[in-house]
């Protein structure tokens, strides 16, 4: 037995892994990395068995956000050539939905671009998820930006399952990535927004010039969040944004922290979100072996792997999606 399986058996015993075992698998030798894969397979066969939840994006308004993270083509500082546009209408989002039940997606995640919603958006998206949950079975995210107490808690009236806010990386380094918000503010985000009902989507950026200590400090604080979803975005370096030339990931190294994630968190869904596609190249369908989640057509600026394709792939792995019989009839409904 490995050292991985070794510590996959602690794990499915109730135990844990320590620091330095997370730095391990972070440091795993290429010819050793098929054994961590496996031993992540067992953890992630054990709790989620072979089923995979997709999840569709919708960029509700885009641009001319007043933050500065250096990762996203939205931001005040960004230069790329990106479309900005004011919030959509409630029909849009309506039919976003319907596109989402279409790609047989259990979750459809509605975001906005800012530092915080003004309330005239947030009646707007309220109003639209009161829409989209009379009609259409599906789960709802949204993606806000900071919000408060008062409006995480019109959200969930609303029919909102869940809040996304990432943590995005550690403490230590949050700072060099933004400087406009801090760290803590999003800790109070996601406090907010579970007092109120709601279940939390939060996890990072990878790639972005951190340090391996960096990435086993956000697995860690997640662990305290207990978030009920975490995506773990790998870097899309966008050109005009400070960390367009940003090239640190290889397919092999994504895989690496996805094992780490799983191992830290045996019992949460993981996503493989944006720059997915980029960054893990070829070795796509080998993440479904440590995450049970995806994201299908695309990100909120940046291209994504259609869900035909995706569909295509869990089924070339023999793996089932959670939700297919749920959204058959909807799938036949024309757009």
């Amino acid at each position: 037995m490995t050292p991985y399986h070794q510590m996959a058996t602690r794990i499915l015993n109730g135990g844990t892994i320590t620091r330095t075992e997370s730095l391990e698998i972070l440091g795993t030798p290429q010819e050793k990395l098929l054994s961590l894969v496996d031993a992540a397979y067992q953890i992630r066969h054990h709790y989620f068995g072979n089923t995979v939840r997709l999840q569709m994006l919708l960029n509700a308004k885009s641009g001319a956000c007043q933050e500065d993270c250096h990762y996203c083509s939205q931001s005040i500082i960004s230069t790329a050539p990106i479309e900005r546009y004011a919030l959509l209408s409630a029909e849009d989002m309506m039919a976003g939905a319907r596109r989402a039940a279409n790609a047989k997606a259990q979750r459809y995640c509605v975001v906005i671009s800012g530092r915080s919603p003004l309330q005239s958006e947030i009646t707007q998206i309220s109003k639209a998820v009161k829409q989209i949950k009379e009609e259409i079975p599906i789960q709802i995210c949204c993606s806000l930006g900071l919000l408060n107490g008062d409006q995480a808690r019109q959200l969930k009236a609303a029919g909102v399952d869940r809040i996304n806010h990432n943590l995005n990386t550690s403490e230590a380094f949050h700072p060099s990535i933004c400087t406009t918000h801090t760290y803590q503010d999003r800790l109070d985000t996601l406090k907010h927004a579970r007092a109120a009902g709601l279940e939390l989507c939060s996890g990072g950026i990878v790639g972005m010039g951190e340090r391996d200590e960096d990435l086993v400090d956000l697995a860690m604080a997640l662990q305290q969040v207990q978030p009920d979803s975490i995506p773990l975005n790998m870097l899309y370096p966008v050109e005009g944004t400070p960390l367009e030339k940003q090239k640190d990931l290889t397919p092999t190294r994504c895989l690496k922290i996805l094992c780490l994630f799983r191992f830290l968190h045996p019992k949460t869904e993981i996503r493989a979100a944006g720059g997915r596609e980029r960054n893990l190249r070829s070795l796509q369908p080998l993440a479904l072996y440590v995450a049970d989640s995806l994201f299908v057509d695309g990100y909120l600026t940046t291209p994504g792997l259609a869900h035909q394709e995706v569909w295509k792939m869990i089924e070339d792995l023999f793996y089932s999606g959670s939700g297919l019989s749920r959204f058959r009839s909807i799938a036949r409904r024309p757009d």
